[in-house]
């Protein structure tokens, strides 16, 4: 594929990833009115309301091995949502996404048995600890946050095996009727922990922009890019989301990151990136 043909894709899914983390900085704004709970029910609701109009999930015919994986799939995504947001209330937004990314570059490395990839979990394994609380630290983390962030992570990685199985049966439906079953999810928990404060017509045109920003169109972005791209390639690039997170945490929140802790997260960045890029499937 010519490199000009690749520049359109790749900016596609820059935009995305921008989309993404400025969705979650906007999302923040929303927890001392209805919590991370609640928002992130609003968020799943309203992003399975519009991905509904665009993919109109109820043509896709359904059996009980269907039903099942798209269960689990649904489980996943509405888990990995809700233990992020519940990050965001004690970490940074640049640290909650280098720590959830340990999941999926987890799940890459047990596809694999290379000396080659030790250099990677190391590098990972640096990061990590680069991040633990100690004496030393300038500014020292929350550890329930922390924990809620790898929690999150450990669901995108089912979220990606439970997609990939879910997706095979359903298509490009997938993403809709699975975000249906994670808002059915996280719904009665935000309306135990916001009541009524969740339907408050004030909080509808952030929700809703929190609603696009992070997954009506970003996952539009990302699907186009995805099929013009080599997977390598875009697993590479989707590297850079811990860095593009802690620079929107910086330009939308204020969130100050230590020498540290930009080295953590770039020891992260490199660890998946070098991981995308060398990655062989056992055979």
């Amino acid at each position: 594929m010519p490199r000009t043909a690749l520049l359109a894709p790749i900016g596609l899914l820059l935009v995305a990833m921008i989309s993404i983390q400025s969705g979650a900085s906007l999302a923040k704004s929303l927890f001392p009115l209805v919590g991370a709970e609640g928002t992130t029910a609003l968020r799943l609701v309203l992003g399975a309301s519009i991905l509904s109009l665009v993919m109109q999930p109820w043509r896709t015919r359904l059996n009980l091995a269907a039903y099942r994986s798209l269960l689990a799939y649904g489980l996943a995504l509405g888990g990995m949502n809700l233990l992020f947001y519940m990050s965001l209330q004690s970490i940074p937004l640049g640290i909650a996404v280098a720590l959830e990314f340990t999941g999926p570059l987890g799940l890459a490395l047990l596809s694999s048995r290379r000396l080659l990839d030790f250099v990677w979990v190391a590098l990972a394994v640096f990061g990590l600890w680069l991040l633990l609380p100690s004496g030393l630290a300038q500014t020292q983390l929350d550890p329930l946050g922390m924990a809620l962030a790898l929690a999150a992570g450990l669901c995108w990685a089912l979220y990606i095996v439970f997609g990939q199985k879910a997706g095979a049966a359903h298509g490009r439906q997938t993403v809709a009727l699975g975000t249906w079953v994670a808002a059915l999810l996280v719904l009665p928990i935000g309306l135990w922990q916001a009541g009524g404060s969740l339907f408050s017509v004030d909080l509808l045109p952030i929700a809703l922009g929190v609603a696009v920003l992070s997954s009506a169109l970003p996952y539009s972005l990302e699907m186009v890019a995805l099929t013009r791209l080599p997977a390598r390639t875009f697993s590479i690039l989707m590297s850079l989301e811990p860095a593009i997170a802690a620079l929107s945490g910086l330009l939308f929140l204020s969130e100050k990151l230590s020498w540290n802790q930009w080295l953590a997260i770039g020891a992260i960045i490199l660890a998946s990136a070098g991981a995308a890029a060398t990655i062989r499937p056992k055979s």
